[in-house]
């Protein structure tokens, strides 16, 4: 019984830490200053879109090797990548050291981090069964909230040495270790009762799972959720001043507060999922997500604040619900391996989106232009939650026994 309670603070403090990535934008608006590395809007970007594009390579990795060996392992080896990544990416003292920063903060900082966060959300379904939407909210709020307990500490450290703001990661590479690997040690597996082998036999592998539609339908839900809102968390600072009207200190605070309803989203939504239904869920977040943006470049101070918190809220609302509806439709045996595989779709949303929102914005600033398509986006998006229906597991696994295959070769 003390072991689950364990795991969950663990889990919760690995996610926390690792969801400091989500405070890249205030490394990014300061790296682009003349006096430190004078990188463009688009450079800016390249190191935190190549951390979200790595997650899925150490999160399908970490998945399948969490399934069949120790999940304390892979989330300690996890955290090691992370920590080594923040660290090197601080090096990055000059304008030629951009490849520093992808190769630290994006590569090796990316795919620990992939591999740590599907840790949690895998095991934390087994240890709770009976909540799965809710447990594994918490544990993804921890990520959510990452950027709120980071940002503050990123902001007066790039303070500190303005013009190399990457030394800022030095500390936060070391901090990210000690706290990281502490949340880590604490990830135990839960025994196999019979209950639960009961359970197992009406589990999907992963390549069952992939030869359903279902699959397919949830991560991309996923990966449309996600490219519409971080379309918006990639660049958030500049957008707070840009067309919120606010002052760099400011926007600093807000990058800060909304990643608490980034947080906040996915405790809540994954608390009213339980009782109303993951797919109807769905489908409101990304209605609600994708009318926040459309409105949002027509705003200023608090409104705009109001709205980019909505966005928030239901983006980490879709981290919220997706890990323990893939649960529910392919089983819980190897969610690490399936929810692992499935995040191929954030990792596409997330170098999709702002490589889309960036590109729109341009020179010339156009935020309605960029915000008004990635809105549509996710409206657009609301038609698959809504022709998505439950895995008959039976047919699934029928269809993919050697028999069955044999059958219909000679058929």
């Amino acid at each position: 019984m003390r072991s689950k309670w364990l795991a969950l603070v663990g889990g919760v403090l690995v996610q926390l830490v690792i969801g400091g990535v989500y405070a890249w934008s205030l490394f990014g608006h300061a790296l682009q200053a003349p006096e430190a590395m004078g990188l463009s809007h688009v450079q800016a970007t390249i190191p935190f879109e190549t951390a979200i594009g790595m997650i899925f390579v150490g999160a399908s990795i970490g998945g399948r090797l969490q399934d069949r060996s120790s999940a304390r392992t892979v989330a300690v080896v996890g955290m090691v990548l992370y920590g080594l990544g923040v660290l090197l990416a601080s090096l990055a003292t000059d304008p030629g050291h951009l490849w520093l920063l992808v190769l630290g903060y994006g590569v090796i900082g990316g795919f620990g981090l992939g591999m740590a966060y599907i840790v949690p959300v895998a095991l934390l379904q087994k240890w709770f069964p009976r909540h799965t939407a809710l447990v594994t909210g918490l544990a993804v709020g921890g990520f959510g909230f990452g950027a709120t307990v980071t940002s503050p500490f990123a902001a007066w450290l790039v303070a500190m040495t303005p013009e190399t703001p990457a030394m800022a990661f030095r500390w936060l590479g070391l901090a990210y270790l000690a706290l990281g690997l502490t949340g880590a040690a604490m990830l135990v597996s839960p025994v196999v009762g019979a209950a639960t082998k009961a359970a197992v036999e009406g589990d999907l592998t992963a390549p069952q799972a992939l030869r359903t539609p279902q699959w397919y339908l949830l991560t991309g839900i996923l990966m449309l959720a996600v490219m519409a809102g971080i379309s918006l968390i990639s660049m958030v600072a500049g957008a707070a001043m840009d067309v919120g009207g606010f002052s760099p200190a400011g926007a600093a605070l807000i990058v800060g507060v909304l990643a608490l309803f980034n947080g906040g989203g996915r405790v809540a939504w994954a608390a009213v999922a339980e009782r109303l239904g993951r797919l109807r869920v769905l489908t409101v977040i990304l209605a609600l997500e994708g009318v926040a943006l459309v409105l949002l470049p027509h705003t200023q101070g608090a409104v705009f604040v109001a709205l980019a918190a909505v966005v928030y809220l239901c983006y980490g609302g879709a981290f919220g619900v997706l890990p323990s509806t893939a649960g529910q439709f392919f089983g819980l045996t190897h969610a690490g391996a399936i929810y692992g595989l499935m995040l191929v779709g954030w990792s596409a949303g997330g170098v999709l989106g702002p490589l889309l929102a960036t590109g729109l914005v341009g020179d010339a600033g156009s935020y309605t232009r960029a915000f008004s398509v990635m809105g549509a986006l996710a409206l657009a998006a609301v038609a698959l939650p809504l022709v998505t229906r439950p895995v008959r597991r039976g047919a699934v696994q029928a269809s993919s026994t050697p028999s069955s295959m044999s059958h219909s070769r000679v058929s």
